[in-house]
């Protein structure tokens, strides 16, 4: 049997968190930097909404993978089966395994389609889209934009997601567009979320309750949509308190998935699942050094980690420099000076011209980037940084280390 390849910081995955960590490594002078990824295609997810409501195009979320490449990496471009942390290897795809000195895991989040009964079976088609699918997101704007009546439901799930705004602002969209268009009295809208308020944070609750008010929005706390039945469109929600369930009819349906850690996570040593914890089976980190619990030389940062913060790109662009500065502690076997205080951001576009920025860390503590602006409400800069500033930011400074 063959000895595999060893690199000194291999990373698995090749999306916002591990091109950020390798871009930042690099910077560092780094030389044996070797990341795992698959795809051949790069994605602004949080650009998604906004092609969702009508108010950009895919292909503006959309470049070539080895664009975004740092120059200097090495590119493994297969996917990882399994991961070995004990004998500090993993193992793709393609039957290659890897060693490694130091371990970044950062693959992403898993779309649980199959766990709502009949949503993988009608995605795209009558009325039922969703955001979180680079295809599906202008499927979302043609259903909208060709709905001048009836009934419309947007769902989010229970358990933790990426970017858990997105639900209800591709609802504050759909209904800016069709007030717009003078059919929003027409269209009976409803919003359902597991939630026990539509915001963890009271004072931007209190605020988004008057945006879904104004718009006559129906919303539904502390339940979600278990099933689909396509053919009769009508989805049945079920409250979580008491497992009461409620139909509803639906003309354009907006759904969310489950989500989870990839399954081979789950499988793994790397998982809570691997110790009777979080059944989603997300990497076990402590939440302030992005290390492992058990495994000393193993990172793991943005969607797949176990850190309790809200999965956005926001963030990845904190925990990244926290990762790099404790990978270097490990190498030269030394404390880790780096902490990571569960900030996040969370864009909630409430209009086509309006947006609040939720900026919190672990504690819900607000932490305002522009406190000029009052950060509980909607304000018109805000939007502008949403389709202009931030995917600046991210193409040009935070995927090659800068931000």
């Amino acid at each position: 049997m063959s000895t595999p390849v060893k690199h000194e910081v291999l990373i698995i995955g090749g999306g916002t968190a591990g091109i950020t960590v390798a871009a930042r490594l690099l910077r560092k002078h780094y030389r044996d930097v070797a990341i795992i990824e698959p795809s051949d295609k790069h994605y602004y997810q949080p650009l998604w909404t906004l092609v969702g409501g009508g108010q950009a195009t895919a292909a503006e979320t959309e470049r070539a993978e080895g664009s975004v490449m740092p120059r200097g990496a090495t590119w493994i471009k297969s996917a990882v089966t399994a991961v070995d942390p004990d004998a500090n290897t993993v193992r793709c795809a393609d039957g290659t395994t890897y060693g490694y000195d130091v371990l970044v895991v950062a693959p992403g989040i898993q779309l649980d389609w199959d766990r709502t009964e009949g949503l993988a079976d009608t995605l795209g088609r009558d009325g039922v889209s969703s955001n979180y699918r680079f295809d599906l997101a202008p499927r979302t704007w043609e259903f909208i934009r060709d709905t001048k009546s009836g009934t419309a439901v947007f769902t989010m799930p229970s358990g933790p997601i990426k970017c858990a705004g997105a639900p209800q602002k591709i609802a504050y969209l759909a209904c800016d567009h069709w007030r717009r268009q003078g059919v929003l009295d027409n269209i009976d809208v409803h919003l359902v979320v597991p939630t026990p308020r539509i915001f963890g944070i009271p004072a931007i609750a209190d605020n988004l309750d008057k945006v879904i008010a104004d718009y006559g929005i129906t919303l539904h706390t502390g339940s979600e949509v278990r099933s689909i039945d396509s053919a009769s469109r009508k989805v049945t929600m079920t409250s979580l308190a008491d497992g009461v369930e409620t139909v509803l009819p639906y003309d354009v349906l907006h759904a969310v998935p489950h989500q989870s850690a990839p399954d081979w996570i789950k499988s793994s040593p790397l998982s809570t699942s691997h110790v009777g914890g979080d059944a989603n089976g997300y990497v076990d980190i402590d939440k302030h050094t992005m290390q492992h619990v058990r495994y000393p030389n193993v990172f793991a940062l943005g969607d797949a980690g176990s850190s309790p913060n809200s999965k956005t790109g926001a963030a990845i662009r904190k925990q990244a420099p926290v990762v790099v500065e404790n990978i270097a502690a490990v190498l030269n076997g030394r404390p880790l000076p780096g902490a990571y205080d569960g900030y996040a951001s969370c864009p909630i576009v409430t209009s086509s011209h309006d947006m609040l920025l939720a900026e919190f860390d672990y504690d819900f503590a607000l932490k305002p980037s522009f406190p000029l602006l009052d950060p509980v409400k909607p304000h018109r800069p805000y939007w502008l940084l949403k389709k202009y500033g931030l995917p600046a930011l991210y193409w040009n400074l935070m995927l090659k280390g800068l931000a």
